[in-house]
This record gives structure tokens, sequence and C-alpha cells, in this order.
């Protein structure tokens, strides 16, 4: 089947809203786990099982899937390697992989995830009952799955200071240089944000003196290897914020898992503030939470920028920057992963522009006058 023809037979599965699943794991009871929690869901039909890479590679051009669950570790072809040749071969097929939250499992799946995975789920524990099992991975994994073929955003709540929608305008044409650079980045990401950073922060000149805070929406462990992998690529130094660190130019602080990010003055200084406050649109740390902090710490000085990410945190805390005269950029819905968040700035009218994630790091120097 060609390529063309591979699209348009998944576009009308989704017009039709059935989206087909293939479920690749080692593990028998995990296969049958997965495949039970799909069963009742109208709009998902599991279209097949393997127990190993290889033969999910087989199994492809007979099922059709959308969508592609899979386990790392297994014999013949562990999931790294047939992720790779998905990646290659099947391009347009979504892959959520299964993790296990050990250091190993988180490293192993952070690297899925650079070489291209969608998401990921947690493995279902072998605490409590079946149907806890049960009710926990189909509250993660049915919105996971979904996400990917939603038709329309899920609205906000009413906000009053929102202000009404206007036509969307062509990328950068309703920004103006500034008479003075913005102070401070503030980026909010989280589905395909590991890969959609690794294309952003490298390209960020080292001319860019300014600091540079990310909410990417992450567990404990997976924020540090991603402020590895970020540093290694990077002109610019980036590290895993840590409570009471100075923030400083030159330099991008990733919020580490389970925790809010929020910037505190000191004297003439601004340190890095971490708490473990209520979650916010179901997230700690919140993008929310971060723009807030923002906006009251430096006000019209900063510049936001929403990437691709399911749901809409970031919304509630660029209208507080906007308030306090910051400005504000979003990723485009053809190069995001899951327009979800930066589609509710857009769709608000909050966004000073929308780009292709490709197009951003430049708009950001130019703003910044570098």
């Amino acid at each position: 089947m060609s390529s063309h023809a591979w699209t348009a037979l998944r576009g009308t599965r989704a017009a039709q809203g059935k989206i087909r699943v293939l479920v690749v794991d080692d593990s028998v009871v995990i296969r049958h786990l997965v495949m039970h929690a799909l069963r009742d869901e109208p709009d998902i039909e599991v279209v097949g099982a393997e127990a190993d890479g290889a033969a999910a590679l087989a199994r492809i051009g007979e099922v059709h899937p959308d969508v592609i669950t899979l386990d790392i570790e297994m014999p013949v072809m562990d999931g790294l390697t047939a992720l790779r040749q998905i990646r290659k071969l099947h391009p347009r097929v979504r892959t959520i992989m299964f993790s296990t939250l050990t250091t190993r499992g988180a490293s192993s799946t952070f690297e899925a995830l650079a070489l291209g995975a969608d998401d990921y789920v947690a493995k279902a524990s072998n605490a409590g009952s079946l149907d806890q099992s049960l009710a926990s991975l189909r509250g993660e994994l049915v919105p996971k799955i979904r996400q990917f073929f939603a038709t329309a955003r899920v609205p906000a709540p009413p906000t009053p200071s929102l202000p009404p929608k206007p036509a969307l305008a062509a990328p950068s044409s309703r920004m103006g240089r500034r008479s003075a650079p913005f102070r401070i980045l503030g980026i909010g990401v989280s589905t395909g944000g590991p890969q959609a950073l690794a294309e952003l922060i490298p390209q960020l000149p080292a001319s860019l003196r300014v600091p540079v805070l990310v909410v990417q929406h992450m567990p404990p462990m997976f924020t540090r290897l991603l402020a590895e992998r970020l540093d290694s690529l990077s002109p610019l130094r980036v590290v895993e914020a840590g409570d009471g660190m100075e923030i400083r130019p030159g330099t991008v602080y990733v919020a580490p898992g389970d925790y809010h990010l929020r910037l505190r003055r000191s004297g003439s200084s601004l340190l890095a503030a971490l708490d473990q406050g209520p979650q916010e649109n179901s997230c700690r740390p919140a993008v929310d939470v971060l723009f807030r902090s923002l906006a009251e710490s430096v006000g019209k000085d900063v510049l936001s920028v929403v990437l691709t990410g399911m749901g809409f945190d970031g919304l509630r805390g660029t209208q507080a920057l906007k308030d306090a005269g910051g400005q504000s950029l979003v990723q485009d819905r053809a190069s995001s992963v899951v327009w979800g968040m930066p589609g509710a700035v857009a769709e608000a009218g909050l966004a000073d522009g929308v780009f292709p994630l490709a197009a951003l790091a430049g708009e950001i120097a130019r703003l910044a006058g570098v």
C-alpha cells in the first residue's frame, strides 16, 4: 500500500471514529490486560496482539493499526529496535510505549521518546486488584490513544477575561520588534515534548542572554534525563531546576517531575522555587503555575511559548502573562503531535504568532534582538 493510500485509509478511520490498536508485549498478562481495558470503548478496536517487535512489524501491513502500544523489553526484537523500524517504515502510525517507572525503565522510555515514540504509559503494578489495575490502565491509556485523533479541542472552563477569538494571522505578521528585548522565556509542552524540545532548544543561539524556564509534563527521573539530553545537544546550558537555584541568563531550567516551578525574588536576583502544591489541569508541574509566576515576578518582559500537548494547560497562565503585557507564541497544528495546548491559546486569541516548530527558534532570537 502506498503512503498516500495509507494516509487516506487512516483519515477515513479517524472520520468514522474507529481507532485501530495493535498491542505488543511479551507478557500474556499485560496483553490481555490492555485488550480488556480497551474492549468496551466504542471508538477503539484492538486489531491484534503480538509478543515481540518482529511479529508486530510483520503484522502492521495486515491489520493497518492507527496506534501501537509497545513494550520495551521483549525477546526476538525489543521495543526500541521495533520503534526505529516503525518510524522508518510506517511514520504515521502512533506509538505509545509501556514503561516501568524505575531508573532503568525511565531511561529506556526516554530513549524511545527521543527516537520518536509519541507517548508512554506506566505499566500496571502488581499491587491492588485486577479491577483496580484495569481502571488505572484504562484511565491513562484511553485518553492517550484518543488524543491523536481528536477532531475538536476540549473547551476550557469559561474565563470571562479571555478576549474574542480573532482570525489567526500568518506566522510572524502580528509581532513587531520590541523596543527592548524580553528578559525571560517560558516554555510549556506535553505530548511530543521531548522531540519538540530537542529540535527547539539546540536551535536557540548561545547569544540568547535570557533565562529559559521549561515545564514538560513528565514524572520524576524523566525530567532529569530530559535536561541531560538537551544539555548535550545545546549551546545553552540546560539543568533540572532545584529549589533556591539562581535563575541566570543563558541557562535553560527544566521543572522537575512532580514539582511546580515558580520564581521568587531575593533582592535583585530571581530564584527557582519548587513546591508540591495541588495539581493544576491534572498536572504537576503545570504550565499555568509557571506562567502565572512569571507574570507576577517579571510581568511585561516575558515571552511565553506553548508547544505540542494534550489539554489546555498554559491557557490561563498565558492570559495572566498577556494581562501583564507579555507576548506569546505557539506551535502550529501541522508540526504538533497534539494541538491541544497550543490550539487552546491560539483559539482564545492570545497568540501573537503561530509558527511551525522549525521556525520558532528564529522568531525567539529575532524578538530577543540577537
